[in-house]
């Protein structure tokens, strides 16, 4: 099994305080990793490392695929709901790694926003305003753009956040297919109880207590 991103006795923080201690695993192709832990143990953390949006104090992450292709799909509160741009607008700007010194997108990139957009059957809604949409509609919108910029790895940001019930549901339902076919995924949440958890693997993130479980 080839492995994407290899984490090895990493230590993370901010200021010389650390916040994630000597933590290691390894996120394998095909993998859907879903990472619990309650506020403060270091989830936000983990993901800026992931991201290379923080340098690790001590350890090594070690990436065998292109980093920048990582697809990242924040929390829909840090988004700004009144952006003056379209849905097909937000999802394009998932390829921007794509463009390099480029001015524009070209026709592949804008084709690729288009099958994001069937792909999570919201192609109906590609020439409405992102801010008219309701929260379920706007987490595909936004999971569609992470889609944009990866074909491999996903990094999900507590994707479920201010989903009612059944938008979460179908949500999950979304993640569920993209990981048959093939994609990895990577998703912190605090919302589901173990027993609950979608995917094949659960990261416990608990002040300095970690542990890989496999789920059966």
């Amino acid at each position: 099994m080839k492995t994407l991103i290899k984490v090895d006795h990493l230590r993370l923080g901010y200021d010389h305080q650390e916040v994630i201690n000597d933590l290691s695993f390894d996120i394998n192709q095909g993998d859907f990793i879903t990472v619990l832990g309650q506020n403060g143990a270091g989830k936000s953390t983990l993901i800026k490392g992931l991201l290379g949006l923080i340098k690790p104090m001590k350890g090594q992450i070690t990436y065998y695929l292109n980093e920048r292709e990582i697809g990242y799909m924040p929390q829909e509160t840090k988004v700004d709901r009144h952006f003056p741009a379209s849905v097909y607008e937000i999802v394009l700007s998932g390829a921007l790694n794509r463009v390099g010194y480029r001015p524009f997108f070209n026709s592949k990139e804008k084709k690729l926003a288009v099958e994001c957009l069937k792909t999570l059957h919201i192609e109906n809604l590609k020439n409405n305003s992102f801010g008219e949409l309701s929260g379920g509609q706007r987490q595909k919108v936004l999971l569609a753009r992470a889609l944009c910029a990866t074909r491999e790895c996903l990094v999900l940001d507590e994707p479920s956040n201010n989903l009612d019930y059944d938008s979460k549901e179908e949500f999950y339902t979304v993640l569920k297919e993209l990981h048959q076919k093939g994609l990895t995924i990577i998703m912190i949440t605090h919302d589901l109880a173990s027993h609950e958890v979608i995917g094949n693997k659960i990261l416990h993130l608990d002040k300095n207590n970690y542990r890989m479980e496999e789920v059966k």
